[in-house]
């Protein structure tokens, strides 16, 4: 049965940026339950394992005691009508986002009628913060230059897989 209480927002978060934590206590507001759901695709090369970014997301959403976690694999909207969730949440920015976002609108509007998609566009400040932002940066050495887009305890994880990744280069030379 739908329940238009639930929804799920739903992205690779890898990591997990004050952009996306911007968008989930926002939708928390507005839902009874909120499903942050770690897509999982394997055509991807992630920095953190699907058990990882969900740990981080639970770590960066302690205070929000109506926000889960999940990951999945296939089409957003079909897993979205699996758990009985009326409304996919998607953050969006909205200069780089906004046309792709509208045709995978219209395409899961297509596959699932009964499913919703809301928009919701991070604060300002926040609203040009991407994951691959955040690997530049890092990878350029700059953890503090990672603090204004980042929970805290990624900052920490970020470093600590930075330093796991140097390690094992030298391990290779």
């Amino acid at each position: 049965m739908p329940d238009p209480r639930l929804a799920v927002y739903p992205g690779s978060f890898d990591p997990i940026t004050l952009g996306h934590l911007n968008v989930i206590e926002r939708a928390s507001r507005l839902f009874d339950r909120l499903i942050v759901a770690v897509g999982v695709n394997s055509q991807k090369a992630p920095w953190f394992t699907p058990e990882e970014r969900c740990e981080l997301i639970r770590r960066s959403t302690a205070g929000l005691p109506n926000v889960e976690t999940l990951t999945y694999e296939g089409l957003t909207v079909r897993f979205a009508k699996s758990l009985g969730a009326r409304v996919v949440v998607r953050g969006v920015r909205p200069i780089t986002d906004l046309p792709a976002e509208l045709t995978l609108m219209m395409a899961n509007r297509r596959l699932e009628p009964d499913v919703e998609t809301l928009f919701l566009i991070a604060d300002g400040e926040l609203a040009h913060v991407s994951s691959t932002l955040i690997k530049e940066i890092a990878g350029a050495g700059e953890e503090a230059a990672l603090r204004p887009f980042l929970p805290p305890c990624v900052v920490e994880a970020v470093r600590n897989k930075m330093q796991e990744n140097q390690a094992k280069r030298n391990e290779t030379r």
